[in-house]
């Protein structure tokens, strides 16, 4: 019997920047199918998880890059039973720093990018881009990749996922999923600090936490091929793959 994971991407990107991991993944675990969802196009937030229930089949594992992984983990409380195993790439529990939770982006930092964002989206997303990148081996290469597959996306849309950045935490949802849970983490991530790892392993002792050396929050697209060997490994992990 064949497995399924669903990919779920980050904030803004679109879909592109998972296909090198999906592709890697493919040649790495033949017997999983593996399917990239793009994040709900919707202004209303309130929508987002309705629109995800829809789209996403139950009995598969689940993950997902920065704000894809918090949707990811949210997710499992809607269907506890119905998601093998939970991936995060990248992503803070809390992307915003508050009480309980500091190894996040501080909450001026993210103020002024949201009004930025708000006066012009695409040119904001284009900053990002250079965010993105940073810390990593290479990263103008990284940020041009990145530049290139840019989505033409709603303002609103762009914004809704903004609010659910600085809204969302995930913490709840991950202590309550019994399931089994990797986290990756980049170490030269310029938007999640590399200590959130460690205090995810302690809100998390059962979880599998890691950070990759010289990586950055690109992670999926910058080392496709050392993700997918985490992932499978996590996910056969006792059975032959």
């Amino acid at each position: 019997m064949r497995d399924t994971l669903i990919l779920l991407p980050g904030w803004g990107l679109g879909s592109a920047p998972l296909e090198p991991l999906r592709d890697e993944l493919v040649e790495q675990a033949p017997f999983l199918d593996v399917l990239i969802e793009p994040l709900p196009a919707l202004a209303d937030t309130q929508d987002w998880f309705t629109d995800l229930e829809a789209r996403i089949a139950e009995g598969g594992w689940l993950a997902g890059w920065s704000l894809g992984g918090m949707l990811a983990s949210e997710f499992t409380l809607r269907r506890p039973q119905g998601v093998h195993g939970l991936i995060t790439l990248a992503s803070n529990p809390c992307f915003v720093a508050r009480a309980g939770w500091q190894t996040a982006m501080a909450r001026s930092v993210f103020t002024d990018f949201f009004e930025a964002c708000s006066l012009d989206a695409d040119q904001t997303l284009r900053r990002f881009t250079l965010l993105v990148a940073q810390g990593a081996r290479d990263s103008r290469t990284l940020a041009r990749q990145l530049q290139v597959t840019l989505p033409e996306i709603e303002p609103e849309v762009v914004i809704a996922g903004l609010e659910l950045l600085a809204r969302l935490d995930t913490r709840a949802a991950l202590q309550a999923f019994s399931g089994p849970q990797l986290h990756l983490f980049g170490a030269h991530d310029a938007l999640v600090p590399a200590a959130a790892a460690q205090a995810l392993r302690d809100e998390l002792p059962n979880a599998q936490v890691e950070v990759l050396e010289h990586a950055s929050h690109g992670l999926p697209l910058e080392r496709p091929d050392e993700v997918a060997t985490r992932i499978r490994e996590f996910i056969y992990a006792g059975r032959d793959g």
